[in-house]
């Protein structure tokens, strides 16, 4: 990664806004796209790229044909996705895990940038929130997309593996509708701040039951919920085994690695075994809602802050340091 000039993005078009990106989080997928593990370094389609994709900024400049609730001067939160329109997920209303997307930072260049032209069908308007935290948006986004995908209501019970920004982020959505929950993961430096969301936590060491444990929590039956975040592939069999009979998995954790199932827990079980990708508009609008009520619990994920020219050195440091980095963020100059 290097710090270099770019061509101005210039006047916004009709239906775009330019905006000034004031915080920009780094996130775990930023580290396997770095590493290429998202996709090959030789593609032509994906490298050199500008990252950033969880981001707020400033509009500063509005195209013609644009709502006309956004303004120049209003503070935004960036929603990276675009969809095809007609591929099968987009044909049955799911355009949020299209064949064809295109991610902002991934596919397009993103927010790591002094200046950004999106479509304005992509910003949300954050009101007087500080820049770091509606950078949250878009993390706290996929925990609104698990949390939805997982049906939870209130009074169930929930446990989630990995306590990192998504992990903890799904927490504060789970506790948000009526979930009790249950954090687990194998740094105990990650434990308050899941205790301040409101959830418990029990610190997991290599060689626990981890499925009794779960299972001493939630009751006999299990938790009717079992979330995925932590990206250890061994713990999806884990979130089979643990959740209650008719419950529901969901699998938020990124890895390329395989993990092996015992297929008779699906079928005598009766679960549904979920994934989630990204968010649909709808879900980022819940987002921006949801950080808003939760703000001082969901504040507390940013640990570290770099201005731009630093970015370089800030994702090394946080792949290097996921014990002390819960969420490192990209302040801006201005912001």
């Amino acid at each position: 990664m290097q710090v270099v000039e770019v061509p101005d993005p210039g006047t916004p078009g009709a239906g775009e806004v330019l905006v000034r990106p004031e915080a920009v989080g780094l996130c775990g997928s930023d580290f396997h796209y770095f590493l290429g593990d998202l996709g090959a370094a030789e593609d032509a389609q994906l490298y050199p790229r500008i990252q950033g994709h969880e981001a707020a900024g400033i509009v500063e400049d509005v195209g013609p044909d644009c709502p006309t609730h956004l303004r120049a001067g209003e503070r935004v939160a960036i929603w990276p996705v675009t969809s095809c329109g007609y591929c099968y997920p987009c044909r049955i209303g799911r355009g949020n895990v299209c064949a064809n997307i295109s991610l902002l930072g991934i596919h397009r260049d993103g927010a790591l940038q002094e200046r950004l032209r999106v479509p304005a069908s992509q910003v949300f308007p954050v009101g007087d929130q500080d820049p770091k935290v509606a950078a949250l948006i878009e993390p706290v986004s996929i925990a609104v997309r698990a949390v939805g995908r997982s049906r939870i209501v209130h009074g169930e019970k929930a446990v989630i593996f990995g306590a990192g920004p998504i992990g903890q982020a799904v927490a504060v959505a789970a506790i948000d509708r009526g979930a009790s929950v249950l954090l687990l993961d194998r740094l105990q430096s990650r434990a308050e701040r899941g205790r301040t969301a409101g959830a418990e936590f029990l610190a997991v060491k290599e060689g626990d039951d981890a499925v009794a444990a779960a299972r001493e929590w939630s009751g006999n039956d299990g938790p009717e919920v079992v979330f995925e975040a932590s990206g250890v592939p061994e713990v999806a069999r884990t979130a089979v085994e643990i959740v209650a009979q008719a419950g529901r998995v969901v699998v938020v954790g990124l890895s390329t690695h395989e993990a092996p199932l015992r297929v008779g827990d699906l079928a005598f079980k009766e679960i549904d075994v979920l994934g989630v990708s990204c968010c649909n508009a709808e879900e980022f609008a819940e987002a921006v809602s949801l950080v808003a009520r939760r703000q001082d619990a969901l504040a507390a994920l940013v640990t570290h802050e770099f201005a731009l020219e630093e970015t370089p050195e800030a994702i090394g440091y946080a792949m290097r340091h996921p014990a002390e980095v819960m969420k490192a963020v990209i302040r801006l100059k201005g912001s």
